[in-house]
């Protein structure tokens, strides 16, 4: 028996598990031989909800373009897939993406069939049960960036036409649930008003990052998502490592921000390393690691509907998947506010 919980998803018939693997280190990090064991894993333990992305490995390349989907796709020849929960996403414009589909321009509904399609053939599957647009097209503040801006407005699909062209994909049996993914409470409400207007599918879930660093999700998606029935997937529970507190003992540790230090732009402001600090102490203090204490927080939330947790490899996954399970009593999140509300939200 597992002794992970499972949760419903949104209005969906979907019951999924509070822990998700995530696989954007397959074909980078990550060869396909320990890809294949961690996938085995995490379902030996009951984890069956796995997240990737056309865009997937991270960080992105030309040469690793979809490879992570392809990893899980040859893996997922050897299961049952109606016991198998799926999600991937469609990568967006406003990136530096030129291998993907010319950019991509636009999340138009040629982009997105063109997107998903690619990703069924990749995935070796015939449907996705979750499929989520990656990131915003309209100018929103998303990784790392902490400020709307009017003056950065451009043209963009209508919230309306993207909701339609999921609409056809789940007519079409290529995907059962559609989702967003580093959204605003703007950007849930219109889409939740205009599926329940127009009679198109609603969405199930947001996956946003969420850890100690980042609470940014409780300000006012918490109220919305859980108003209008979307669950949180939440992502980079250990802020990049960050929270593991490998790095204040030894800045060059072995990890994603060493090995590129441009991609953790998110976590290079003030105050992240007072932060990290703080945590390990108290997560010392009452006999943890500061694994245990960042990875049991989130996944204490009552707005989280699953953790998305990623590893480098199987050893780093057999460490990680236990400390989920770490018990959260009043007395430690009650200081872990208190360490909140001296550093807020240093990463947001």
């Amino acid at each position: 028996m597992s002794l992970f919980k499972r949760h419903p998803l949104g209005r969906s018939e979907l019951n999924i598990p509070e822990i998700c693997l995530g696989t954007m280190t397959f074909g980078e990090q990550t060869d396909e031989a320990d890809a294949h064991a961690q996938l085995d894993y995490a379902l030996e333990h009951g984890i069956n909800f796995i997240d990737t992305a056309e865009m997937y490995a991270v960080p992105t390349r030309v040469e690793t373009y979809g490879a992570s989907e392809a990893i899980v796709g040859r893996w997922l020849q050897r299961q049952s897939r109606d016991k198998i929960i799926l999600a991937t996403k469609v990568a967006g414009p406003a990136r530096s993406l030129e291998w993907i589909r010319g950019g991509p321009l636009s999340m138009d509904r040629a982009n997105i069939h063109a997107a998903v399609d690619g990703s069924l053939q990749r995935l070796q599957t015939d449907y996705i049960d979750i499929y989520q647009l990656h990131w915003p097209e309209r100018n929103q503040p998303m990784f790392g960036q902490w400020q709307f801006d009017p003056e950065k407005e451009r043209a963009c699909t209508s919230i309306r036409e993207q909701l339609e062209t999921l609409g056809e994909l789940v007519r079409e049996g290529k995907v059962r649930h559609v989702a967003l993914s580093n959204e605003h409470p703007w950007g849930i409400s219109q889409f939740t008003r205009l599926a329940d207007e127009l009679g198109l599918p609603r969405i199930v879930s947001t996956q946003n990052a969420y850890n100690l660093l980042n609470r940014t999700y409780e300000y006012g998606l918490a109220e919305t998502c859980h108003r209008e029935q979307v669950g949180l997937l939440a992502y980079s529970p250990l802020a990049f490592g960050h929270l593991s507190g490998k790095y204040l003992t030894d800045s060059a540790a072995p990890g994603r921000l060493t090995r590129w230090p441009f991609f953790g732009q998110r976590y290079a402001k003030p105050n992240v390393t007072a932060a990290v600090q703080a945590y390990a102490d108290l997560a010392r203090n009452h006999a943890l690691t500061p694994t245990q204490l960042a990875l049991g927080f989130v996944r204490s939330r009552w707005f989280v509907a699953s953790t998305i947790i990623g590893a480098s490899s199987l050893s780093q996954l057999k460490e990680t998947l236990p400390a989920t399970l770490t018990p959260m009593h009043a007395e430690l999140l009650e200081a872990i506010d208190a360490i909140h509300l001296r550093y807020t939200n240093p990463a947001p």
